[in-house]
């Protein structure tokens, strides 16, 4: 769970995460998720905040049955497909799911 103040203070990657929503096709409800599962584990680093939206983006995809390839979400999101793969299990868990096994 996320404090309101949250939301405030990482407007900015808020926003990119609705501008790479809309890039993607995705609907509200992934792009709310997205946003959820970023401010539930939002990395204290600023360098790291981009790898980290960007998997929480792949992962909310993925909760609401509209995946996307990992190289476009980080495209999308300005990142490499590493940074996404590297870090979406672990917020997908945060979140209470289990990872795909394929």
């Amino acid at each position: 769970m996320y404090r309101a103040s949250d939301r405030v203070d990482n407007a900015e990657w808020i926003e990119r995460l609705e501008e790479a929503c809309a890039d993607l096709g995705l609907d509200d409800e992934a792009c709310s998720t997205a946003t959820d599962v970023f401010l539930s584990a939002v990395p204290d680093e600023e360098r790291s905040k981009p790898a980290a939206a960007a998997a929480s983006l792949y992962a909310a995809a993925l909760i609401r049955g509209q995946e996307r390839p990992q190289s476009a979400v980080a495209d999308a999101m300005d990142v490499s497909r590493l940074s996404v793969q590297k870090r979406w299990k672990p917020l997908l868990e945060n979140a209470g799911f289990s990872p795909p096994t394929w």
